[in-house]
């Protein structure tokens, strides 16, 4: 049952950290950016490639060559964040809320059918000699066995948080953030770079996404080019159940959703595992429709 336990709690890190991005653009800009799924897919394949190239480089540690494809990978879509941003937000903002939704929607399908066209259709396998060393090594804490793959995620996730909320709650550029999340215009007004906070929000966002797929590629060692689909749909019902634009929320909500999956796959199989999380989101909505920890404005971002 610990196991269980463990695995849950690592597929809902993963959903937070993708679920943060979906929550810091809402905060910032009151709208759902439904083109982070394949954000999240472009890391993934960003990392296989970096991979691909540092193997041929004579790089195989694993120490040396994952932190370098997880940098790369968080700069690969870091930078299509800001071109979604550009493309699909900048000139909509003072739009009706559909105009931005159906731009969003279109970048998704933009970037699954670049990726489909320009990489493959099918299947992608995550480089073995990387992933199989951590997934094979596993450690005993008692009645606790945990791999190393999953102690990674939960390193990797857990400190990247911990960034984020210290960057937001006491760095001047969070301040930033939180003065624009609550008033653009009076932001703007105080002389902040409105537009440059907006694409730093994007790209911090889009490069926990990616953060987020290298770990998933590592754990199912496959990806394709809708991978970002469920994934990203999954990950905004976390944001959505913690509080749409509620950081920690986001966090809750994710854990909630990997748990109830991996208890469900447990206990009446893994047919049922997606009813089970969603079902879960319909009935904390209908209770609380603002989510469990609700939409608190002044801390949105």
């Amino acid at each position: 049952m610990l196991e269980i336990l463990v695995n849950g709690l690592a597929r809902g890190a993963i959903y937070a950290l993708i679920a943060l991005g979906y929550t810091m653009v809402y905060g910032i800009l009151g709208m759902i950016n439904f083109a982070h799924g394949e954000i999240f897919m472009l890391g993934m394949f960003g990392a296989v490639y970096a991979l691909g190239a540092l193997g041929s480089a004579g790089m195989i540690s694993v120490g040396l060559t994952l932190p370098v494809a997880i940098v790369v990978a968080m700069a690969f879509s870091a930078g299509f964040g800001v071109l979604n941003e550009r493309i699909a937000y900048r000139k909509l903002r003072g739009a009706h809320l559909l105009a931005p939704l159906t731009s969003a929607i279109g970048m998704s399908i933009v970037l699954q059918n670049f990726v489909m066209l320009s990489v493959t259709k099918g299947k992608v396998d995550f480089p073995k000699a990387i992933a199989a060393p951590l997934a094979n090594t596993t450690w005993s804490l008692g009645p606790l066995h945990l791999t190393a793959l999953q102690a990674l995620i939960f390193a990797i996730t857990f400190a990247l948080m911990g960034a984020l909320f210290w960057l937001i709650q006491r760095t001047r550029l969070g301040i930033a953030l939180r003065a624009v999340a609550q008033d653009r215009t009076m932001a703007s007004l105080c002389g902040m770079k409105v537009d440059h906070l907006i694409t730093f929000t994007f790209a911090l966002g889009s490069a926990l996404a990616a953060a987020a797929g290298v770990m998933v590629a590592m754990y199912q060692g496959v990806m394709r080019f809708d991978s970002g689909y469920s994934m990203g749909l999954k990950a905004f019902a976390a944001a959505v159940l913690g509080g749409i634009g509620n950081i920690p929320g986001a966090v809750i909500g994710g854990l909630i959703i990997g748990l109830s999956e991996d208890l469900t796959t447990y206990g009446i199989g893994s047919d049922w595992k997606q009813t089970t999380a969603f079902a879960i989101l319909i009935l904390v909505l209908w209770l609380r429709p603002r989510g469990l920890l609700g939409e608190r404005v002044a801390d949105k971002v």
